[in-house]
């Protein structure tokens, strides 16, 4: 990795800064979770799309069908993914929530088992100490509620649903600029989180007015600042070592969560936090070490992190 200069550094602080606060917000928020998923991504749509017609327009018009059709499968993931994961940060705690969900590297590994690479002995030992990590922490809420446990399944499945969108990702990128696939993708999943809100009776207006400034807040701040810092650093820092900073997200959310709503983990959820954490950078060292310098571009057997679907959250 090139020296980082003080623009790279503020943009990295900024960006964690800003997905951090995801969670804190959503549990916030007096609207639906399903809601406030639907507006962040209509909201992103509404600022990307002009973008992506002006500057992509001819890509646009070209778009073949099996390329769009994985964009479509990506929105259909990141729809999943927002669909389990921000109901999770009000069933269990925000940290506890924040840290499943940060389990993505692990199911991207995973993932790419099925895809037949051959994955490091690094990985699969990183994926155990996530496992047993996750136990730990779930095992703490059992003794909490089942509410608390209900949130834990949830953002661990949300977890995979971000593994497959960045999978999803990755192909799509492959031919496709930032805009253009970001436009598609966060409109195919505004389109079905809007007809599942229509479809179960969500209300899609009606909040108070602190409701719509923390949606507003998700979407300037993790939906498209976080976003657009992340991809502003790409060409400094590789893809692996944004993904190992991104898992600040974890403390950065906890505190955030701390310092605004007053709320803190279950002290025996802790020990299993530390665990849960210490196993998915396991696993993003073992990508590193497999990557070729530099580019964090998996060679045989590696696996890493789609730069897109870095901050689903």
């Amino acid at each position: 990795m090139r020296h980082l200069g003080f623009p790279v550094i503020a943009a990295l602080t900024v960006s964690v800064t800003a997905v951090s606060s995801s969670a804190p917000l959503t549990a916030y928020a007096l609207a639906p979770a399903l809601a406030i998923a639907f507006w962040r991504n209509a909201m992103a749509v509404a600022v990307l799309a002009p973008v992506a017609v002006t500057r992509g327009r001819a890509q646009l018009l070209s778009l073949d069908r099996r390329t769009a059709g994985v964009c479509l499968l990506a929105g259909v993931a990141l729809a999943a993914h927002f669909a389990t994961w921000l109901p999770s940060t009000r069933l269990t705690s925000v940290a506890t929530a924040t840290a499943l969900v940060s389990t993505m590297p692990v199911w991207s590994a995973v993932i790419a088992t099925f895809q037949g690479n051959r994955l490091p002995r690094s990985t699969w030992i990183g994926i155990a100490v996530a496992v047993t990590g996750a136990v730990l922490a779930t095992g703490a809420d059992l003794t909490v509620s089942g509410r608390a446990v209900a949130g834990d399944a949830l953002a661990l499945l949300g977890g995979f649903c971000a593994a497959a969108y960045a999978a999803f990702g990755e192909r799509a990128r492959s031919t496709l600029t930032t805009t253009t696939y970001t436009t598609v993708c966060y409109g195919a999943c505004a389109l079905i989180l809007g007809v599942g809100c229509l479809v179960g009776g969500v209300p899609l207006g009606g909040y108070p007015g602190s409701a719509w400034l923390a949606i507003i807040g998700i979407t300037l701040g993790a939906q498209l600042l976080g976003h657009s810092l992340i991809n502003f650093t790409l060409d400094k820092v590789s893809p692996t070592t944004i993904s190992v900073l991104m898992l600040l997200e974890v403390p950065g959310a906890a505190l955030l969560a701390w310092w605004w709503l007053g709320q803190l983990p279950e002290p025996g959820s802790l020990p299993g936090l530390v665990v849960l954490t210490a196993g998915v950078l396991i696993v993003l060292l073992g990508s590193a070490r497999k990557s070729r310098p530099g580019d964090g571009h998996p060679t045989n057997g590696g696996t890493t992190i789609s730069p897109e679907a870095i901050a689903t959250t």
